[in-house]
Order: structure tokens, then sequence, then C-alpha cells
């Protein structure tokens, strides 16, 4: 068996942007038109969704959409 490849150093070609901060994260993206999304989960595993209020969402100015399993139908 070789040594070339095993316990020898490798190149990172992503490390010099990374440590100088130059990276480009899908964060720093920023498109015309785009859209974020926010997850809500229970805080309660396994637990018993009863009903969903989301007239307080709704309320909040740049809600475009607001789904909720209901929506998504069987799946």
């Amino acid at each position: 068996m070789t040594t070339r490849y095993f316990g020898q150093p490798i190149k990172r070609n992503e490390d010099p942007r990374l440590l100088t901060g130059q990276a480009l994260f899908t964060d720093d993206v920023h498109m015309p038109g785009m859209l974020h999304v926010a997850f809500v989960r229970s805080d309660y595993a396994h637990g018993t969704i009863r009903s969903i209020d989301t007239s307080a969402a709704q309320g909040v100015p740049g809600v475009v959409a607001i789904y909720t399993a209901e929506d998504l139908g069987d799946y």
C-alpha cells in the first residue's frame, strides 16, 4: 500500500475565502422579489394539534402567505 494520499495534508480550496470573510453563503444571496420562510413547530413532541390560529401572523406587514398541514392535503 502506498502512502501517497493517506496521512498527507489536503489543500482545501475554500479555506482562504472562509478565513478572510470573502466566502459566499446562501444568506448572502439577494434577488429581486425574494421571499423568506419561517417554520413554526410544536413545543410538544407527539402532541395533538386541535387548532391553529394564524390571524396574528396574517396581520404582520410583509407576510405573503401562511400554510398549515391542512393546506398540504394527504401526502
